[in-house]
């Protein structure tokens, strides 16, 4: 495929008047059909932005701190501690909400009846 600098005057007008008529074939064939017709050149859809979470921008961010720290001869701060996991409930706790719920549950059933 040629450059359009290296194409001649003859031959971009005849390339404008074809594409003239593909816009106006493009236009009829809308009218026909009902809806307009995407253009042959039209570009491509939009792909979806990719998100990083927090915690990967974290570790990327920690590496490259290390990286760097590597290079330049210094030693590399500790990294901070994971998060603790949740407490868990204990034993009585869990037959309180227990009992509670199944009451609360029972008086419902009695409700409905």
């Amino acid at each position: 495929m040629s450059s359009i600098t290296n194409l001649s005057v003859q031959q971009l007008r005849k390339a404008a008047a074809l594409k003239e008529k593909i816009q106006s074939l493009e236009k009829e064939l809308g009218r026909l059909l009902g809806s307009t017709v995407a253009s042959v050149a039209s570009p491509a859809p939009k792909k979806k932005k990719f998100t990083m979470s927090a915690a990967a921008k974290a570790k990327i961010s920690a590496a490259a701190k290390a990286r760097w720290a590597k290079i330049k001869g210094k030693t590399v701060a500790a990294a901070p501690a994971p998060k603790k996991a949740k407490g868990k409930m204990s034993a009585a706790t869990k037959a309180k909400l227990s009992a509670k719920l199944k009451a609360i549950w029972a008086k419902r059933r009695a409700a409905k009846k």
